[in-house]
């Protein structure tokens, strides 16, 4: 199915990996952020893509969506509380191929606290061997969560009848892998 050499366990590389999220403002136009990785690790398994598996912790008060002032609010107990709960953490439960490069990662989300089980489709993007002599592999996708699902209910209603910030944030991934053994 994938090459044996993809077999091994990875660290998530932080300097050329994104974990991103859109969100609606005003209804009107999309809001764009990024919050850095604190760790992230992966065990792939490519003749048993069951057997592998995803762990990631991010750091809340890196998050950046280029305003700084919407970057302290999100900080506080309104929305991501980063004092009382500084990481959001996503461990796998399951992973399953699903036909071609397509893989579904499922595991728990925790935000605030507060753990679901999401599922998260992602893209097998392809290997290289970069000019450090470092093997990796790159592997992209999306999901969309409620945010309401994780204890996130601040908003502000508008005059139109609207409100400041979507119930539904989407989660964006671009991973590039750097193989440990």
């Amino acid at each position: 199915m994938y090459p044996n050499e993809l077999t091994g366990t990875y660290t998530i590389d932080p300097a050329h990996s994104r974990f991103g999220f859109v969100a609606r403002h005003a209804m009107v136009t999309r809001v764009r952020g990024s919050i850095p990785i604190h760790e992230a690790t992966a065990v792939l398994d490519a003749g048993d893509p069951s057997a592998s598996s995803v762990r990631v912790v991010l750091d809340v008060a890196g998050i950046e969506t280029g305003n700084q002032n919407r970057d302290a609010h999100l900080r506080t107990g309104d929305f991501l509380d980063a004092d009382g709960h500084p990481f959001i953490t996503f461990g796998s439960t399951g992973v399953k191929h699903i036909g071609g490069d397509d893989f579904e990662v499922t595991g728990d989300l925790t935000i605030r606290g507060v753990s679901r089980q999401i599922t998260v489709p992602l893209r097998y993007t392809g290997t290289a061997v970069d000019i450090q002599g470092l093997f990796r592999a790159g592997f992209e996708g999306d999901v969309v969560i409620n945010r309401k699902d994780f204890g996130i209910t601040y908003n502000a209603v508008l005059e139109t009848g609207g409100v400041m910030v979507s119930e539904r944030i989407t989660l964006e991934f671009d991973l590039s892998a750097v193989k440990n053994t």
